[in-house]
């Protein structure tokens, strides 16, 4: 464990999770600094699930005492269990949260109320819409289904929408980058990968030059840092700003 930095909030994270990746994206945009515990699916942290027993991730601990540091505050259990805790379980309020606390490239447009609502309306179809369509088209072409090609236009409704802002702007939500671009970013990035032939001669050019922007930054690159299994190592590794 990183002593220095043992107060600093914590984050169970999965890999190649597209919420995951949104909340470590919101993280370092922000500048803030979390401890990374990384998870897989079939091999979840007990202390995870006590805590945010739904069993999703990301899930990040804030205002927390560890059990070795909570031996010392009366009345307190000495166990390995974090206690005291804040909890945020959902992608798009650990990034809210995070760019709230520091916000350098102004991505939640703080001076225009509407501009964020627009923002989290969209993201919001992305999350209750698109993805549950991503999920059957994935599905549809590991198995080899005939619904695949029906399956993959289903999602097309989404991108052909997200094709048409960027034919405007050059992201978005206007010519700067804001929130928005960074919490579908997973999502559009999954859509992509899915049967790759088709989607580089799709009639999508601007969103594939948007993504492929996107996935070239640093930031990408540092927020897809791999991490030794919490379950395996009980270390602590920081992401962020030291």
């Amino acid at each position: 464990m990183l002593k220095s930095c043992s107060n600093l909030p914590i984050l169970y994270s999965l890999q190649h999770c597209p919420y995951a990746m949104r909340a470590r994206l919101g993280i370092l945009l922000a500048q803030q600094s979390v401890l990374i515990r990384a998870v897989v699916t079939n091999n979840k942290p007990a202390e995870m699930l006590a805590i945010s027993p739904k069993g999703t991730v990301p899930v990040l601990i804030i205002n927390h005492i560890e059990g070795s540091e909570a031996q010392h505050q009366p009345g307190a259990l000495v166990d390995e269990r974090i206690i005291d805790a804040s909890i945020i379980d959902e992608s798009i309020d650990i990034m809210l949260w995070a760019l709230k606390r520091n916000d350098p490239q102004n991505l939640l447009r703080a001076e225009d109320p509407v501009h964020l609502e627009s923002m989290l309306e969209l993201i919001r179809k992305n999350d209750k819409e698109f993805k549950s369509r991503l999920e059957v088209y994935k599905l549809a072409k590991r198995f080899h289904k005939e619904s695949e090609v029906k399956d993959r236009q289903d999602c097309e409704v989404f991108i052909a929408a997200l094709e048409k802002r960027l034919e405007r702007h050059h992201n978005l939500m206007g010519d700067q980058d804001s929130l928005v671009d960074y919490a579908l970013l997973p999502f559009v990035r999954q859509f992509a990968r899915v049967d790759r032939k088709w989607y580089l001669q799709s009639p999508y050019p601007k969103c594939r030059d948007w993504l492929n922007r996107h996935l070239q930054m640093p930031l990408y690159t540092k927020a897809m840092a791999k991490y030794p299994l919490w379950l395996e190592c009980h270390e602590a590794f920081l992401l962020g700003k030291n």
